[in-house]
């Protein structure tokens, strides 16, 4: 029920305007999103390289209307990505796009706008010696982004997926992807899906995750396991140890904010472990997405409130 009300937020004008006009959210969210800059998001990338992590930026920003400001998205994916090879981190970040950031929803043209401008950040992205990944979204785009990734990869084979196990179809999109060199990140899903299309109690969830494990970790691909859930960690573990992958065949991924110690703890142990940085001005659907994942997000929230009313 939690989870619901605050996906239910996420989407709400009036909800939005409340949290983004409270002097406390500079506070709430700087724990989840280091700053609105590319200058903070570099810096953020710089310390946890620093650590021995590796990182992903995404550019807050989604369900673009205006083509104006889906030329605005992409050029600011193109300075991001100018200032990691400026600061000698492209071999230790990347970015991930959301192509309805880029145009994918636009009304007539929407599909081809979003493939030629991830094209021009894909292209930008090989120039600075990195990559990209497509982030997936609500259900109704995933036969659209996975169409557009087809197309990338024809050019950019290094282009990266996600899938997400709350959907029905994941476990067969896994079978389909989980081809040589193939990168896919494969996440339980952050969006609020209707029954017919999702699994909606948490055990099921994890079972999926399970099964689609057990698909990328046994096919040629390069597995991105993005979990903060200790079991589904271990699990995954075991996997790549049954199926013989040696380390640095695949990686594990976390939230900037989210399990710290622990990310740092499995980078210890000799683990790609990789930190989703989000920065920018869009954050509001992005902290009600994170706070519906874990209850902890949500006593963090409370307690930020209550310390400075």
């Amino acid at each position: 029920m939690l989870r619901r009300t605050l996906l239910g937020l996420a989407d709400s004008d009036r909800a939005r305007r409340l949290v983004t006009s409270m002097p406390v959210s500079s506070s709430i969210v700087s724990r989840f999103v280091p700053g609105e800059s590319a200058e903070a998001a570099v810096a953020a990338t710089r310390r946890l390289v620093d650590s021995g992590l590796l990182a992903t930026l995404d550019h807050l920003g989604e369900d673009t209307v205006d083509r104006a400001q889906a030329d605005v998205i992409v050029q600011a994916y193109l300075t991001m990505l100018d200032r990691l090879r400026e600061a000698g981190l492209s071999d230790a970040a990347e970015v991930s796009v959301k192509l309805s950031a880029v145009g994918q929803a636009l009304p007539g043209s929407g599909e081809k706008i979003a493939l030629d401008n991830a094209r021009t950040i894909c292209q930008a992205a090989r120039n600075a010696g990195t990559t990209v990944t497509l982030d997936m979204e609500d259900h109704t785009t995933t036969d659209s982004t996975l169409a557009i990734l087809s197309e990338l990869r024809a050019d950019f084979p290094e282009t990266g997926a996600v899938v997400q196990a709350y959907l029905h179809r994941t476990e067969a999109d896994c079978r389909d992807l989980a081809y040589e060199a193939s990168r896919v990140r494969l996440c339980k899903g952050a969006y609020q899906e209707p029954e017919s299309v999702a699994f909606q109690s948490r055990d099921q969830v994890d079972r999926s995750y399970v099964r689609c494990l057990k698909v990328l970790m046994s096919g040629a691909g390069y597995p991105m396991v993005a979990s903060h859930d200790p079991r589904l960690i271990s699990i995954a573990g075991a996997l790549a140890t049954r199926n013989d992958r040696a380390k640095g065949s695949y990686e594990f991924q976390m939230l900037y904010g989210i399990r710290p110690d622990e990310q740092r703890r499995l980078a210890g142990t000799g683990e790609k472990m990789r930190i989703y940085i989000p920065y920018g001005d869009q954050w509001y659907g992005y902290l009600m997405r994170r706070l519906a994942e874990r209850p902890a997000n949500v006593a963090f929230f409370l307690r930020s409130l209550v310390s400075t009313s």
